[in-house]
């Protein structure tokens, strides 16, 4: 008989051993002997769980993947793939070009490349090293670090990653690939090796257009005169002594087939070690991209000799699911970034790619990446502050929503079991369900170490400078508030901790406003060299006036562009965080990857506090840090 895929929970030689079944069942009579105990902590992905309370046995031979049998009274035989655990947690040795393991797949974050090219999203060089060091938490193979050649901000900031995260090697071994971008052109190249030949394991990305488009409009090159290009671009980088090189042909998606498997082929043969297939505009649907990647990997000479990419754009909404197919299709490398920032609608989301492997295993030939799902959630709220850009609601995964049950039906369930609406655990991402479940009230009586053991169960490791900053910032709201919940201590933290280099610091603000009299603020900011500096404005409102203040000490005149604010919690004493972003009346311009074009940079800053006035003038405060320790190109 046929029945859907079941789950068990199977104790053999006092193990307890997760197991699931194929969809396949015979009502053959098993063998009788009796058999040998299963390998410790074997494990099948599963679906549609049921669970059964009769005892049976495995039966299994050792081979690390095999097919067991298992014996219930009845004498029903069906068959299960199983595989060992320490084979699935093992992360095979780095070679540029070739993974020992066919189902592993590396995962390449470009969160501070193209994740960094979203409006408003600039990071400064120490907020992109934080990412860095948090990317390697991780454990991500790849970290491109930036497109150096755009400015000196973006190659300071790649060197500084590749001297430090770039040589960090963990008791395992691991230590991240430090990748850099580049245009197919000798400067770009030279540069993006200067900065990233300080790593252990240094990369160099390079691309050129292939589509008839770009082509035609954007390069006004012909098909002859970009091969050339790409062959010798690829040369060049592995002249300079750099032995993983990628290739990418900008708009894959939207190129010709044939030209597509001969410009590959030629930058194979020019020494490329991964060949990026770019969905540059977010057009292709999945069957179509999957099959892109299909006809890629038959139809190129030598290509059984790299690597073969995804970079799925989200125009469309579907970057995850493309690069999913072309995970099944036979790509070995995905490219993805923290919660799907980039270019326009953004990039494909790392934890949406990878928990979607992690859960759809059992379909997709039993994939695996080395990522450390448990450092997902603090990672995106890392990367959510840096880069200003807030995540909607509803965002998989790690939106605020993405574990909220407020059906009647869907409580109930969950109130019986968990897994009747959730098909992963929030912990499993690093979330913590709620601060009730830890035990520990924080309130104006909490002493640090309580305050401290939250943090930590939350996914924070401050230093003692910045805990100490934050415990001070605790204890004030603390006083005003009955009790100090989750969502306080990450707006604090995001407030004391993830902000720019304090060029400029708030020191005292004081406001009047209403309906009698124009709105006028008196700022008092506190200057790198740690002098007071204090001016008056008046405005159409409190925000108006204390922002005109802040740019008469600051004289750095800038454009504010965006205004919001939300409470982080609910009740009159929430916590209000607020985001700007701004961009500057002088030069702070770089270098657009794609296109070469100079532009203008936009810096976000984010601020928080029970006084929402304070906290819109910190927040304009940190878009300014930022946009002063910005270096021009």
């Amino acid at each position: 008989m046929n029945v859907e895929d079941l789950s068990y929970l199977v104790t053999s030689s006092s193990t307890l051993v997760p197991v699931t079944a194929s969809r396949h069942i015979s009502s053959r009579r098993s063998d009788t002997s009796s058999p040998p105990p299963p390998p410790p902590m074997a494990t099948v992905t599963l679906r549609n769980p049921l669970f059964f309370s009769t005892p049976f046995s495995l039966n299994s031979s050792t081979n690390h993947h095999h097919s067991i049998l298992i014996h219930f009274p009845s004498k029903l035989k069906f068959s299960v793939s199983c595989a060992s655990s320490s084979d699935h947690h093992r992360r095979p040795d780095y070679i540029p070009n070739h993974i020992p393991d066919p189902t592993y797949v590396r995962i390449f974050d470009t969160t501070l490349r193209d994740g960094e090219q979203s409006a408003g999203a600039s990071m400064t060089t120490k907020q992109k090293l934080d990412v860095a060091r948090q990317l390697a938490k991780l454990r991500v193979d790849i970290i491109e670090a930036g497109f150096p050649a755009a400015s000196p901000a973006d190659f300071e900031a790649v060197t500084l990653i590749a001297k430090e995260i770039g040589n960090a090697v963990d008791e395992d071994g691991y230590v991240p690939v430090i990748c850099g971008l580049s245009r197919c052109n000798e400067k770009d190249i030279r540069t993006a090796w200067e900065a990233v030949k300080h790593a252990k394991r240094p990369r160099i990305h390079t691309f050129i257009a292939t589509s008839a488009i770009h082509m035609e409009f954007k390069l006004k090159k012909t098909k002859e005169q970009v091969i050339e290009i790409a062959r010798n671009m690829v040369k060049f980088a592995r002249s300079l002594g750099c032995d993983d090189v990628e290739f990418s042909p900008e708009d894959a998606g939207r190129s010709e087939r044939e030209f597509l498997y001969q410009i590959l082929g030629e930058a194979i043969k020019a020494g490329a070690t991964t060949l990026n297939i770019p969905d540059t505009v977010g057009i292709n649907m999945p069957s179509q991209f999957g099959n892109l990647i299909a006809d890629i990997k038959a139809n190129t000479p030598g290509i059984d000799n790299v690597i073969i990419s995804t970079h799925c754009q989200n125009d469309l909404g579907l970057s995850t699911a493309n690069t999913i197919e072309g995970a099944r299709a036979g790509a070995r490398q995905l490219e993805v970034t923290i919660n799907g920032i980039g270019e326009r609608a953004g990039n494909a989301s790392l934890e949406e790619v990878v928990m979607a492997l992690k859960c759809g295993a059992h379909v997709l030939g039993n994939l695996r990446t080395g990522i450390n799902s448990k450092h997902i959630y603090v990672t995106s709220k890392m990367v959510e502050e840096y880069s200003g850009l807030h995540l909607q609601p509803h965002k998989a995964l790690v939106g605020a929503n993405a574990f909220a049950h407020e059906s009647g039906i869907h409580q109930d369930g969950m109130l019986k079991h968990k897994g009747t609406y959730e098909i992963i655990s929030p912990e499993d991402i690093g979330l913590e369900r709620a601060e009730s479940d830890a035990g520990i009230v924080l309130g104006k009586l909490s002493g640090r170490h309580a305050v401290r053991k939250r943090l930590q169960e939350l996914g924070y490791e401050l230093k003692d400078g910045q805990f100490e900053n934050l415990f001070l910032r605790f204890k004030q709201v603390a006083e005003q508030k009955k009790r100090v919940t989750d969502a306080d201590l990450r707006a604090l933290v995001s407030d004391e901790v993830f902000q720019a280099e304090s060029i400029w610091t708030l020191s005292d603000l004081q406001v009047t406003c209403g309906t009698l009299g124009l709105s006028t603020a008196t700022v008092k900011l506190i200057g790198i060299d740690n002098k007071e500096h204090v001016a008056c404005s008046v405005g159409t409102g409190p925000v108006d006036s204390a922002y005109k203040a802040v740019d008469l000490i600051v004289k750095e005149p800038a454009t504010l562009l965006e205004y919001s604010m939300n409470a982080v919690t609910e009740g009159i004493d929430a916590i209000a965080t607020t985001r700007v972003v701004i961009r500057g009346d002088r030069n702070h311009t770089s270098t657009h990857a794609s296109t070469g074009e100079t532009y203008h940079r936009t810096f976000s800053g984010t601020g928080a506090g029970m006084d929402v006035v304070v906290s819109s003038v910190k927040a304009y405060v940190a878009a300014v840090n930022k946009m002063l320790s910005f270096k021009d190109t």
